[in-house]
């Protein structure tokens, strides 16, 4: 219920129709689907119509311009698709969804709604070449690794919104301009959190099958762990960059006791580390296990970080070219590298 002391809370359209449309009307998500919609699942977040303040950020960023021609990747209810439909006209929006179930339901929410945008079913990875080029591109499903086939087609001068959500720490939304050499280049204007595109999910391992049997290396540290898992979302970049494929995880003592644990979790390799902050120690205890040593890895990032002015996320800007993608500060050729 919209006073529910829950985050999540279920809403039924026929039961309870008023609580359902508070819902709708509200800023917030709405969930869709669990675990692909297979039964008996974990309960994981695989589609949902987005918050609305979210949206419009998104499609602000986009800039759409009368008759703009639009790829669409994670059509989802159909929402934006219709938004996007009646600003650039329903013939100039191609919209890609992975999920059938997904795309029929979305299908007949825009027939509902008057829009008869190009749907496909298939991976919004890959893109949907047959249409391009494409003036912009907006992606509604989360990413790491940008899809370089994003930028071969979207025409030079286009467009691409996406939220990149890295391993390490939050989402961003990135705003991306298509070069004339084969690159995209832009920053990261707003915070955004995205349920990841399913080729990119990475299985979320448990702490323990990380732990067991292992033997760690033990030291102490003055940098106190909360400082780096929390400080900025310019420190998630940092660390992110010089500290590639790995995971971070907070976790709280429930006893009440105001202890913290700082994972560090590689899921290529099972290393890991964890730092324990414990209230009024001097210094903390690390344990590091595995061919990295993550914490010192973290902690030579996080102070690289301090030492060049503890730089805004909205410093930070990406790069993507056929070989890969590039964090860089400031400008294209100031690249973090490790």
């Amino acid at each position: 219920m919209p006073d529910s002391d829950e985050p999540n809370y279920p809403i039924d359209r026929e039961a309870r129709p008023e609580e359902w449309r508070a819902a709708v009307d509200s800023n917030t998500a709405i969930i869709t689907q669990l675990d692909d919609g297979a039964e008996g699942g974990v309960g994981l977040f695989t589609s949902s119509c987005s918050a609305p303040a979210t949206v419009r950020d998104f499609l602000s960023a986009l800039d759409l311009r009368d008759r703009d021609r639009v790829l669409e990747i994670g059509t989802g209810t159909g929402w934006t698709a219709a938004l996007l439909s009646h600003r650039v006209g329903p013939e100039n929006v191609t919209s890609v969804e992975i999920d059938s179930e997904v795309l029929a339901q979305a299908e007949k929410n825009l027939t509902r709604a008057g829009y008869s945008p190009r749907l496909v079913q298939g991976d919004g990875t890959v893109g949907q070449p047959d249409g391009a080029p494409y003036d912009r591109v907006h992606a509604a499903c989360g990413v790491s690794e940008v899809p370089y086939a994003w930028v071969e087609q979207t025409r030079p001068g286009g467009v691409i919104v996406l939220p990149w959500n890295p391993l390490y720490g939050n989402g961003h939304l990135a705003r991306l301009t298509v070069a004339g050499n084969g690159t995209a280049l832009g920053r990261f204007p707003e915070f955004a959190n995205y349920m990841m595109a399913r080729g990119q999910r990475i299985a979320g391992r448990s702490i323990s099958s990380y732990t067991a049997d292992a033997e760690p290396t033990r030291s102490l540290t003055r940098l106190d762990p909360r400082t780096v898992a929390w400080d900025s979302y310019g420190a998630d970049i940092t660390v992110g960059a010089l500290v590639p494929g790995v995971e971070k995880r907070m976790c709280a003592a429930d006893d009440g006791s105001g202890e913290w644990t700082l994972w560090l979790l590689e899921p290529e390799d099972g290393a890991w580390a964890s730092v324990d902050y414990e209230p009024g120690r001097a210094e903390f205890t690390v344990e590091q296990w595995g061919d990295r040593r993550l914490w010192d890895e973290a902690a030579a990032a996080y102070l690289r970080w301090v030492g060049r002015g503890s730089p805004s996320q909205h410093r930070f800007g990406m790069t993507v070219a056929p070989e890969g993608q590039t964090i860089w500060l400031d400008s294209p050729a100031n690249p973090i590298t490790p």
